[in-house]
């Protein structure tokens, strides 16, 4: 398999090209958890993948509790499905506790005091509430519990750790925090066995070619973890070298022909770009910093053929979407006009 290829399935099975997906959730429930730093522009990573919808439309997905937004896998934002969440934060857990100690530690904060906030919270939300941080923080207050802003961010932190909390409904473009349980309620649980192999079985469908050290990065969890999960789903799963790595690729993948050119301009932190922790293939070593930098920001990108060749930009001028394109090398018009399907979708995708 040529890069080239590998790019190509990649693309189909991230649903950057041909599928039959047609609400929000589904989305996000197939790709297993999506990194959404960046609210506003995360939407859009939802919504590349799905034919006419709107950020009104990701937005009711997010206020009816389908997509579910939390910090999971990594110690960072990720959007999760409904029917996933409980087992997928019970999964993270372990690892995700460590951090947020070492967090308080940083901030001189003895973490045990932080728990009895954390039930004050649980209380104050306690029947369908939706309040933001700054509402929560005022109705401590109240009851005679003062936090600075480190300690209240570090009590949503660990409450949301402890399953109690997640980001609940948007006002405007403030965000709530809910009851997990209120708002998602528990199905069935799964063993840590069940979960491993579930989180592996999403990865290398949705994500897949890929490698270990892929479903290690994407997933938090350690090598011994990873494989053992990736051992339960081997039946099911073919296996490739590719610029001597070995990819794991679902068996039934059906991708189709690839007979006209893909342009594609993705969200900052995108699926297809952040998910990897070796990107040789779809960008050129000398264009890296401009788009990833060292402390971990990935910007919007403009994509060729599943090539990042550039990257983008949104402004807007009396409340209209505008994108303003940058590529790391001078293009033919041809080329650049290839993109203006896409600055289109783009643009309606955000329009008021």
């Amino acid at each position: 398999m040529t890069p080239a290829e590998l790019l190509h399935i990649r693309l189909y099975n991230q649903l950057l090209s041909t599928h039959e997906m047609k609400e929000p959730h589904e989305i996000v429930s197939w790709m297993g958890a999506m990194q959404s730093q960046a609210l506003g522009l995360a939407k859009w990573a939802i919504g590349s993948r799905l034919v006419n919808k709107h950020e009104k439309d990701i937005t009711d997905a997010l206020n009816t509790g389908k997509i579910i937004r939390m910090h999971t896998l990594r110690p960072t934002w990720h959007f999760v499905s409904a029917e996933d969440v409980h087992w997928m934060n019970e999964l993270s857990y372990s690892r995700l506790k460590p951090v947020y100690l070492s967090y308080a530690k940083m901030l001189g904060i003895d973490a045990s005091l932080i728990y009895p906030n954390i039930h004050l919270i649980e209380a104050l939300l306690s029947g369908g509430k939706h309040l933001s941080r700054q509402e929560i923080g005022n109705a401590l207050a109240e009851s005679g519990v003062l936090l600075d802003d480190n300690h209240l961010k570090l009590s949503l932190s660990f409450a949301e750790l402890e399953g109690m909390i997640v980001n609940g409904e948007l006002v405007g473009s403030r965000q709530t925090y809910t009851l997990l349980e209120e708002w998602a309620p528990r199905i069935p649980d799964l063993t840590r066995e069940e979960a491993l192999e579930r989180l592996a079985r999403k990865y290398f469908s949705s994500h897949g070619p890929a490698t270990l050290q892929d479903f290690v990065w994407w997933s938090g969890l350690s090598i011994t973890e990873c494989w053992q999960a990736m051992e339960m789903i081997r039946p099911d799963f073919i296996r490739e070298t590719i610029n001597g790595r070995e990819c794991w690729m679902s068996n039934d993948i059906q991708s189709p022909p690839s007979d006209h050119a893909s342009t594609l301009l993705l969200a900052p932190f995108d699926e297809f770009v952040v998910s990897y922790k070796e990107r040789s293939e779809m960008i050129e070593e000398a264009h890296y910093s401009k788009v990833m930098t060292k402390n971990g920001i990935f910007s919007p990108t403009i994509m060729l053929n599943g090539t990042i060749i550039g990257s983008w930009k949104k402004s807007m001028k009396k409340n209209v979407p505008q994108i303003t394109l940058t590529f790391f090398e001078k293009v033919p018009k041809k080329t650049t006009l290839l993109f203006q399907p896409e600055m289109e979708r783009l643009e309606k995708f955000y329009a008021q």
